[in-house]
């Protein structure tokens, strides 16, 4: 039965609005947190796996160094207080794709705490997302629920475990409780999500793919009466793994809590679950509190010891921040905030940046990645980065362009040659005898073709009208089969007007 729901808007004038996000990311690093088990995405299931991963009796965990390494810098650039000393907990629960009976994870001496992150919004404006931890700990397996629909448990026939990803180090980000937000709770939810996500890329520490459950959240809303009450009784709808999920999960909480609220009745403490076939949440159990996991230090891991030298020769590896980084290339490039905003919009933006290294100008290399690629990759239903094209074939494209070697039509047919399959730029080219017609006998010929078939189109021409001037290029170019360049088509044009 469907839940009652108050409208966004009048939700969010009647009840202050409190979030937080635990954002999980996976880190890149060749094995595991605890032992050497090789990590690799998409691998046969129940074949990356030591006695640590599986948790057998004997088996003792060992800290992966990088792992550790990989936390500070995440903690470095979320502005975070790195704790000299950290230690490792069990938190205890049972789930059949947790091997072990308990997670290895920290909780009340993390790696990294009290930190905070602006995230920048549509309209420029800069909202603070306050930090509690960011903290170490090891991945569960995956269960795959057969017969069910979706994948989910109800109704399903049987289940299946795969423990490839148990044991896979992870990052926990805890946000503090955040206030002030109003009804921009879910748009500064989603931006500071695809913050992370450019952070972790930029810092190399994670492939932050959500759909490959590199990155995924767990997102809490409680509402209140007003900002000075005490916080309500939350939801957390878990693994909330696409960005426009997590909006939309915020936005319905929102309206099903005021509905219940306004009817007097009780928001249950529990976790919950994003549905996108039905954008709704569904319940699921009675969520626990941090007492009921029954942490204590795990006895087979010392407590970590990061000294003030090791945070420093870190810190001088640390690359230029993506919002740095954006605010440069707009400078650098001439962008207006707007144009910028596409470029992010489109995902766009590491592309075009290689492009312009590999030769391109940058208004050039964005007409391509926004205009022509994107028309692919959406017809596709891929992403940019997974068209057959490198920012290397773009440049070579623009330079052909740029040596007066091919017009635009020749270049996107190139483009379309490359995404074919048929090579590289030049050897679309020469594979189709590309090139640009400089005969201008050839040309000539060509516009008297056009003249000829067009007297009434000549006519308003020589009285000074230009609008049909398209019609006369039009036929030229169909007679060159595209290979004619614009410029010198319209020279010869005017050219023969006047004369």
């Amino acid at each position: 039965m469907a839940e009652k729901l108050m409208k966004y808007a009048d939700a969010t004038k009647k009840y202050d609005v409190v979030f937080g996000l635990e954002t999980h990311v996976e880190l890149s690093t060749n094995t595991k947190l605890f032992c050497p088990a090789h990590i690799e995405f998409g691998g046969e299931p129940n074949t990356q796996l030591t006695p640590v991963s599986l948790g057998l009796p004997g088996s003792l965990p060992v800290v992966n160094k990088a792992a550790v390494d990989y936390a500070i810098k995440l903690g470095l650039a979320l502005h975070c207080e790195i704790n000299e000393w950290s230690q490792f907990a069990r938190k205890n629960y049972f789930y059949p794709d947790m091997p072990r009976d308990y997670q290895i994870s920290q909780y009340d001496k993390p790696t990294n705490g009290n930190g905070y992150l602006d995230v920048e919004l549509e309209d420029g404006t800069v909202f603070r997302v306050p930090i509690e931890r960011a903290h170490i700990e090891d991945d569960a397996g995956k269960n795959t629920h057969v017969g069910g629909a979706d994948g989910r448990i109800e109704g399903a026939d049987h289940s299946l475990v795969d423990y490839n990803r148990a044991g896979v180090p992870l990052i926990e980000i805890v946000t503090k409780p955040i206030e002030g937000a109003g009804d921009r709770a879910p748009e500064i939810a989603g931006a500071y999500m695809r913050a992370i996500r450019d952070i972790v890329r930029a810092l190399n520490i994670s492939h932050a793919r959500m759909e490959q459950g590199n990155m995924r959240a767990d997102v809490n809303v409680s509402l209140r009466p007003s900002a000075d009450a005490p916080y309500g009784t939350r939801s957390e709808t878990k693994n909330v793994n696409s960005f426009r999920g997590i909006e939309k999960t915020i936005q319905y909480e929102i309206r099903r809590q005021a509905a219940r609220l306004d009817e007097g009745k009780e928001i249950l403490q529990e976790t919950r679950h994003w549905d996108e076939s039905t954008q709704t949440t569904a319940g699921g159990r009675v969520k626990s509190d941090a007492d009921d996991y029954r942490y204590f230090p795990d006895p087979d891991l010392v407590m970590l010891h990061i000294t003030k030298e090791h945070i420093e020769e870190i810190k001088a590896q640390m690359p230029e921040m993506p919002r740095e980084r954006r605010n440069r290339l707009k400078a650098e490039w001439g962008l207006s905030d707007l144009q910028m905003r596409d470029i992010l919009n489109a995902d766009a933006l590491d592309l075009i940046e290689d492009t312009v290294k590999a030769g391109a100008k940058a208004a050039g290399a964005r007409k391509w990645w926004l205009g022509e690629l994107s028309r692919a990759a959406n017809a596709q239903g891929v992403s940019l980065e997974e068209l057959p094209i490198t920012p290397a074939d773009v440049a070579e494209v623009e330079k052909l362009i740029a040596d007066g070697k091919l017009n635009d039509k020749l270049a996107k047919q190139t483009v379309e040659g490359v995404l074919k399959g048929e090579g590289t730029p030049d050897e679309v080219v020469k594979k189709h005898g590309y090139k640009i017609v400089e005969d201008n006998g050839a040309i000539e010929a060509a516009v008297d073709a056009a003249f000829e078939a067009n007297p009434d189109v000549v006519e308003k021409l020589k009285s000074g009208n230009m609008k049909p001037m398209g019609v006369i290029i039009g036929a030229v170019m169909k007679a060159t089969r595209g290979q004619a360049d614009a410029k010198a088509v319209t020279k010869v044009v005017m050219g023969k007007i006047k004369g």
